[in-house]
Protein backbone atom coordinates (compact mmCIF):
# COMPACT_ATOMS: atom_id res chain seq x y z
CA UNK A 1 0.00 0.00 0.00
CA UNK A 2 1.07 3.55 -0.73
CA UNK A 3 -0.07 6.99 0.62
CA UNK A 4 0.60 9.53 -1.78
CA UNK A 5 0.47 12.77 -0.40
CA UNK A 6 0.54 16.47 -2.56
CA UNK A 7 3.38 18.92 -1.18
CA UNK A 8 2.15 21.91 0.46
CA UNK A 9 -0.62 21.72 -2.02
CA UNK A 10 -2.75 24.84 -2.76
CA UNK A 11 0.76 26.63 -2.18
CA UNK A 12 2.14 24.56 -5.10
CA UNK A 13 -0.96 25.06 -7.24
CA UNK A 14 -0.89 28.42 -6.53
CA UNK A 15 3.06 28.87 -7.37
CA UNK A 16 2.16 27.13 -10.50
CA UNK A 17 0.39 30.02 -11.42
CA UNK A 18 2.81 32.45 -10.49
CA UNK A 19 5.90 31.47 -10.61
CA UNK A 20 7.83 34.12 -9.45
CA UNK A 21 6.35 33.37 -6.13
CA UNK A 22 8.89 30.42 -5.89
CA UNK A 23 10.71 30.41 -2.61
CA UNK A 24 9.23 33.05 -1.02
CA UNK A 25 6.66 32.54 1.99
CA UNK A 26 3.19 32.34 0.36
CA UNK A 27 -0.18 31.86 2.53
CA UNK A 28 -3.21 31.28 1.11
CA UNK A 29 -6.88 31.70 3.09
CA UNK A 30 -10.18 33.66 3.18
CA UNK A 31 -9.99 36.54 0.51
CA UNK A 32 -6.26 36.73 0.76
CA UNK A 33 -6.87 40.10 2.69
CA UNK A 34 -5.22 39.11 6.42
CA UNK A 35 -6.75 42.48 7.94
CA UNK A 36 -9.83 40.66 7.80
CA UNK A 37 -11.01 37.47 9.74
CA UNK A 38 -10.33 34.27 8.00
CA UNK A 39 -7.77 31.57 8.43
CA UNK A 40 -4.88 30.01 6.58
CA UNK A 41 -6.04 27.29 4.33
CA UNK A 42 -2.25 26.50 3.83
CA UNK A 43 1.09 28.02 3.25
CA UNK A 44 4.74 27.05 1.51
CA UNK A 45 7.28 26.07 3.30
CA UNK A 46 8.69 28.85 3.30
CA UNK A 47 6.03 30.65 5.36
CA UNK A 48 5.46 27.14 7.86
CA UNK A 49 9.55 27.85 9.07
CA UNK A 50 7.87 30.73 10.09
CA UNK A 51 5.28 29.02 12.86
CA UNK A 52 2.33 29.28 10.26
CA UNK A 53 0.02 27.02 9.70
CA UNK A 54 -3.56 25.41 8.91
CA UNK A 55 -6.76 27.29 11.01
CA UNK A 56 -4.41 30.08 12.39
CA UNK A 57 -5.78 33.49 11.91
CA UNK A 58 -4.78 35.35 8.93
CA UNK A 59 -4.23 38.22 11.19
CA UNK A 60 -1.15 35.75 13.32
CA UNK A 61 0.31 34.62 10.31
CA UNK A 62 1.05 38.44 9.25
CA UNK A 63 2.68 39.23 12.42
CA UNK A 64 4.87 36.10 12.37
CA UNK A 65 5.43 36.29 8.67
CA UNK A 66 5.15 40.36 7.63
CA UNK A 67 6.53 40.29 4.37
CA UNK A 68 4.69 37.03 3.25
CA UNK A 69 2.25 37.13 0.23
CA UNK A 70 -1.23 36.51 0.51
CA UNK A 71 -3.45 34.74 -1.79
CA UNK A 72 -7.57 33.98 -1.73
CA UNK A 73 -8.77 31.00 -1.97
CA UNK A 74 -9.47 29.32 -5.21
CA UNK A 75 -11.49 26.30 -4.80
CA UNK A 76 -11.99 25.27 -8.26
CA UNK A 77 -8.15 25.95 -9.34
CA UNK A 78 -7.46 23.10 -6.55
CA UNK A 79 -9.92 20.95 -7.65
CA UNK A 80 -8.95 20.72 -11.14
CA UNK A 81 -5.63 20.20 -10.20
CA UNK A 82 -6.78 17.54 -8.04
CA UNK A 83 -8.91 15.67 -10.71
CA UNK A 84 -5.58 15.95 -12.65
CA UNK A 85 -3.22 13.88 -10.17
CA UNK A 86 -6.21 11.32 -9.06
CA UNK A 87 -6.96 10.69 -13.04
CA UNK A 88 -3.36 10.03 -13.17
CA UNK A 89 -3.08 7.65 -10.47
CA UNK A 90 -6.34 5.79 -11.72
CA UNK A 91 -4.72 5.61 -14.66
CA UNK A 92 -1.97 3.40 -13.44
CA UNK A 93 -1.99 -0.44 -14.21
CA UNK A 94 -3.33 -2.46 -11.36
CA UNK A 95 -3.65 0.21 -9.34
CA UNK A 96 -6.87 0.35 -6.48
CA UNK A 97 -7.06 4.22 -5.51
CA UNK A 98 -8.60 5.40 -2.41
CA UNK A 99 -9.37 9.41 -2.39
CA UNK A 100 -8.71 10.85 0.29
CA UNK A 101 -9.21 14.39 -0.24
CA UNK A 102 -8.04 16.84 -2.68
CA UNK A 103 -3.92 16.37 -2.30
CA UNK A 104 -4.24 12.26 -0.96
CA UNK A 105 -4.79 9.39 -1.61
CA UNK A 106 -3.88 5.56 -0.91
CA UNK A 107 -2.51 3.40 -3.60
CA UNK A 108 -2.83 -0.40 -3.63
CA UNK A 109 -0.84 -2.21 -5.80
CA UNK A 110 1.32 -5.66 -6.28
CA UNK A 111 5.07 -5.19 -7.37
CA UNK A 112 8.09 -6.89 -6.53
CA UNK A 113 9.89 -3.22 -5.76
CA UNK A 114 7.33 -0.50 -4.07
CA UNK A 115 9.88 2.02 -4.19
CA UNK A 116 10.49 1.88 -7.97
CA UNK A 117 6.96 1.87 -8.57
CA UNK A 118 6.85 4.85 -5.78
CA UNK A 119 9.50 6.60 -7.94
CA UNK A 120 7.27 6.09 -10.88
CA UNK A 121 4.29 7.42 -9.73
CA UNK A 122 5.70 10.62 -8.34
CA UNK A 123 6.87 11.57 -12.27
CA UNK A 124 3.83 10.54 -13.47
CA UNK A 125 2.00 13.07 -11.31
CA UNK A 126 5.32 15.46 -11.99
CA UNK A 127 4.56 15.19 -15.39
CA UNK A 128 1.10 15.63 -15.94
CA UNK A 129 0.13 18.22 -13.21
CA UNK A 130 3.55 19.75 -12.68
CA UNK A 131 3.35 18.81 -9.01
CA UNK A 132 5.15 17.19 -6.41
CA UNK A 133 4.44 14.40 -4.10
CA UNK A 134 6.01 12.47 -0.77
CA UNK A 135 5.24 8.74 -0.92
CA UNK A 136 4.50 6.68 2.10
CA UNK A 137 4.83 2.69 1.94
CA UNK A 138 3.35 0.27 4.80
CA UNK A 139 2.05 -3.12 5.17
CA UNK A 140 -1.26 -1.27 6.85
CA UNK A 141 -3.12 1.48 5.62
CA UNK A 142 -2.29 3.16 9.24
CA UNK A 143 1.98 2.31 8.45
CA UNK A 144 1.45 3.63 4.85
CA UNK A 145 0.11 6.88 6.06
CA UNK A 146 2.74 7.87 8.93
CA UNK A 147 5.49 6.90 6.58
CA UNK A 148 4.64 9.61 3.96
CA UNK A 149 5.50 12.30 6.65
CA UNK A 150 9.36 11.11 6.79
CA UNK A 151 9.16 11.06 2.89
CA UNK A 152 8.52 15.06 2.68
CA UNK A 153 9.27 16.68 0.83
CA UNK A 154 9.07 14.45 -2.42
CA UNK A 155 10.60 11.56 -0.68
CA UNK A 156 9.55 7.70 -0.29
CA UNK A 157 9.89 6.07 2.85
CA UNK A 158 8.68 2.53 4.04
CA UNK A 159 7.18 1.63 7.52
CA UNK A 160 6.11 -2.44 8.45
CA UNK A 161 5.58 -4.05 11.31
CA UNK A 162 8.84 -5.00 11.14
CA UNK A 163 10.39 -1.55 11.75
CA UNK A 164 7.35 0.22 13.05
CA UNK A 165 8.47 0.92 16.33
CA UNK A 166 12.06 1.40 15.64
CA UNK A 167 10.48 4.57 13.95
CA UNK A 168 8.01 5.77 15.69
CA UNK A 169 7.81 4.08 19.19
CA UNK A 170 9.67 7.08 20.99
CA UNK A 171 7.09 9.73 19.32
CA UNK A 172 4.42 11.41 20.55
CA UNK A 173 1.27 9.54 20.54
CA UNK A 174 -0.11 12.91 18.78
CA UNK A 175 2.51 11.78 15.91
CA UNK A 176 0.07 8.96 14.54
CA UNK A 177 -2.86 9.48 12.29
CA UNK A 178 -6.43 9.52 14.21
CA UNK A 179 -4.65 11.08 17.45
CA UNK A 180 -4.41 14.47 17.89
CA UNK A 181 -3.63 17.13 20.50
CA UNK A 182 -6.82 16.22 22.61
CA UNK A 183 -6.77 12.19 22.52
CA UNK A 184 -3.11 12.95 23.02
CA UNK A 185 -3.77 14.64 26.38
CA UNK A 186 -6.13 12.30 27.20
CA UNK A 187 -3.55 9.25 26.90
CA UNK A 188 -1.43 11.55 29.04
CA UNK A 189 -3.38 11.01 31.78
CA UNK A 190 -3.67 7.66 31.33
CA UNK A 191 0.25 7.29 31.20
CA UNK A 192 0.74 6.53 28.08
CA UNK A 193 2.57 9.63 26.22
CA UNK A 194 4.78 7.76 23.16
CA UNK A 195 3.84 5.51 20.71
CA UNK A 196 5.60 2.91 21.85
CA UNK A 197 3.79 2.80 25.30
CA UNK A 198 0.57 3.28 23.35
CA UNK A 199 1.43 0.21 21.72
CA UNK A 200 1.94 -1.45 24.76
CA UNK A 201 -0.99 -0.80 26.70
CA UNK A 202 -4.47 -3.03 26.91
CA UNK A 203 -6.62 -2.13 24.83
CA UNK A 204 -9.57 -2.91 27.53
CA UNK A 205 -7.49 -0.34 29.73
CA UNK A 206 -8.57 2.38 27.50
CA UNK A 207 -12.41 1.31 27.43
CA UNK A 208 -13.10 3.15 30.28
CA UNK A 209 -11.66 6.73 28.84
CA UNK A 210 -12.37 5.52 25.14
CA UNK A 211 -15.47 3.42 25.16
CA UNK A 212 -15.25 -0.09 24.00
CA UNK A 213 -14.96 0.79 20.37
CA UNK A 214 -12.67 3.70 20.42
CA UNK A 215 -10.22 2.55 23.52
CA UNK A 216 -9.13 -0.74 21.42
CA UNK A 217 -8.87 0.86 18.49
CA UNK A 218 -6.08 3.58 19.80
CA UNK A 219 -4.10 0.76 20.93
CA UNK A 220 -4.34 -0.52 17.67
CA UNK A 221 -3.08 2.37 16.08
CA UNK A 222 -0.22 2.28 18.79
CA UNK A 223 0.89 -0.99 17.13
CA UNK A 224 0.05 0.79 13.52
CA UNK A 225 -2.24 -2.50 12.80
CA UNK A 226 -5.08 -2.49 10.84
CA UNK A 227 -6.53 -2.77 7.66
CA UNK A 228 -4.33 -3.80 4.80
CA UNK A 229 -6.68 -3.17 1.81
CA UNK A 230 -7.18 -0.32 -0.06
CA UNK A 231 -10.99 0.34 -0.50
CA UNK A 232 -11.91 2.55 -3.81
CA UNK A 233 -15.44 2.34 -3.38
CA UNK A 234 -16.78 6.01 -3.85
CA UNK A 235 -17.00 8.09 -0.86
CA UNK A 236 -20.07 9.14 0.06
CA UNK A 237 -20.57 12.49 2.06
CA UNK A 238 -23.21 11.96 5.31
CA UNK A 239 -23.90 15.20 5.63
CA UNK A 240 -23.14 18.69 4.45
CA UNK A 241 -22.19 21.95 6.08
CA UNK A 242 -21.62 25.86 5.03
CA UNK A 243 -20.27 28.28 7.92
CA UNK A 244 -19.75 32.13 7.64
CA UNK A 245 -17.11 33.87 9.72
CA UNK A 246 -18.84 37.79 9.85
CA UNK A 247 -16.06 40.85 9.67
CA UNK A 248 -18.68 42.57 12.12
CA UNK A 249 -19.55 40.78 15.03
CA UNK A 250 -23.60 39.98 14.33
CA UNK A 251 -25.55 41.67 17.29
CA UNK A 252 -29.16 41.65 16.30
CA UNK A 253 -31.76 39.41 16.39
CA UNK A 254 -32.46 39.80 12.70
CA UNK A 255 -28.90 40.13 11.40
CA UNK A 256 -28.98 36.34 13.49
CA UNK A 257 -31.78 35.01 11.65
CA UNK A 258 -31.05 36.19 7.62
CA UNK A 259 -27.66 34.52 8.57
CA UNK A 260 -29.02 31.57 9.38
CA UNK A 261 -31.37 31.62 6.66
CA UNK A 262 -28.80 32.20 3.84
CA UNK A 263 -26.64 29.22 5.57
CA UNK A 264 -29.86 27.10 4.70
CA UNK A 265 -30.13 28.18 1.56
CA UNK A 266 -26.39 26.89 0.66
CA UNK A 267 -26.57 23.81 2.51
CA UNK A 268 -29.72 23.03 0.42
CA UNK A 269 -28.29 23.57 -2.57
CA UNK A 270 -25.71 20.99 -1.63
CA UNK A 271 -28.00 18.59 -0.29
CA UNK A 272 -30.41 18.73 -3.71
CA UNK A 273 -27.05 17.67 -5.44
CA UNK A 274 -27.16 14.47 -3.42
CA UNK A 275 -31.15 13.67 -3.62
CA UNK A 276 -30.74 12.27 -0.35
CA UNK A 277 -33.63 13.78 2.59
CA UNK A 278 -32.12 15.59 5.79
CA UNK A 279 -32.74 13.72 8.99
CA UNK A 280 -30.40 15.91 11.25
CA UNK A 281 -29.11 19.45 12.06
CA UNK A 282 -26.51 21.26 13.79
CA UNK A 283 -26.11 24.88 14.20
CA UNK A 284 -22.19 26.11 15.27
CA UNK A 285 -22.34 28.85 17.12
CA UNK A 286 -18.88 31.05 17.81
CA UNK A 287 -19.41 34.06 20.30
CA UNK A 288 -17.16 37.10 20.56
CA UNK A 289 -14.35 36.49 21.08
CA UNK A 290 -13.88 32.96 20.69
CA UNK A 291 -16.30 30.87 22.47
CA UNK A 292 -17.96 27.56 20.10
CA UNK A 293 -21.56 26.32 20.92
CA UNK A 294 -23.74 23.27 19.16
CA UNK A 295 -27.08 22.88 18.99
CA UNK A 296 -27.88 19.61 17.49
CA UNK A 297 -31.15 18.00 16.75
CA UNK A 298 -32.40 14.70 14.88
CA UNK A 299 -35.41 15.80 12.41
CA UNK A 300 -37.89 13.38 10.50
CA UNK A 301 -36.63 12.67 7.28
CA UNK A 302 -37.57 15.40 4.71
CA UNK A 303 -36.90 16.60 1.20
CA UNK A 304 -38.84 19.92 2.14
CA UNK A 305 -36.56 23.26 2.15
CA UNK A 306 -39.02 25.12 3.89
CA UNK A 307 -39.73 22.14 6.56
CA UNK A 308 -35.64 22.30 6.94
CA UNK A 309 -35.32 25.88 6.80
CA UNK A 310 -37.98 26.19 10.00
CA UNK A 311 -36.37 23.02 11.76
CA UNK A 312 -32.60 25.83 11.62
CA UNK A 313 -34.55 28.58 13.00
CA UNK A 314 -35.92 26.32 15.92
CA UNK A 315 -32.28 25.82 16.64
CA UNK A 316 -31.50 29.10 16.52
CA UNK A 317 -33.84 30.28 19.46
CA UNK A 318 -30.95 28.36 21.44
CA UNK A 319 -28.85 31.12 20.61
CA UNK A 320 -27.95 33.04 23.63
CA UNK A 321 -29.65 37.21 23.09
CA UNK A 322 -27.98 40.04 22.62
CA UNK A 323 -24.05 38.12 22.63
CA UNK A 324 -22.07 39.08 19.59
CA UNK A 325 -21.56 36.40 17.28
CA UNK A 326 -18.62 36.12 14.74
CA UNK A 327 -19.20 32.85 12.97
CA UNK A 328 -22.20 30.78 12.45
CA UNK A 329 -22.71 27.12 10.55
CA UNK A 330 -25.08 25.12 9.65
CA UNK A 331 -24.53 21.05 8.73
CA UNK A 332 -27.35 19.06 7.47
CA UNK A 333 -26.82 15.22 7.80
CA UNK A 334 -28.71 12.84 5.71
CA UNK A 335 -29.91 9.12 4.78
CA UNK A 336 -26.81 7.40 3.03
CA UNK A 337 -27.56 5.12 0.35
CA UNK A 338 -27.50 2.10 1.95
CA UNK A 339 -29.63 3.11 5.62
CA UNK A 340 -32.60 1.22 4.45
CA UNK A 341 -31.10 -1.81 3.53
CA UNK A 342 -29.14 -2.22 6.79
CA UNK A 343 -32.18 -1.43 9.09
CA UNK A 344 -29.88 0.98 11.33
CA UNK A 345 -30.17 4.33 12.12
CA UNK A 346 -27.89 6.68 11.12
CA UNK A 347 -25.71 8.11 13.49
CA UNK A 348 -24.94 12.23 13.67
CA UNK A 349 -21.45 13.20 11.60
CA UNK A 350 -19.57 15.82 13.36
CA UNK A 351 -18.71 19.06 12.36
Amino acid sequence: MLHVDLDQFIAAVEILRRPELAGRPVIVGGRGDPTERAVVSTASYEARAFGVGSGMPLRVAARKVPDAVFLPVDAEAYLAASDTVMGTLKARPGAVVQVLGWDEAFVGVETEDPEAYAKDLQAAVLEAARLHCSVGIGDTLIRAKNATDFGKPAGIFRLTARNWLDVMGARPTKELWGVGNRISARLAKLGISTVAELAAADPQALVPEFGPKMGPWYAQLGRGDGTAEVDDTPWVARGHSRETTFQQNLTEPEQVLDAVRQLTADVLKDVAAEGRPVIGLTLKVRYAPFTTKTHARKIPETADGGEVLARALDLAAAIEPGRPIRLLGLRAEMTMPDDARKGHTPTRGGW
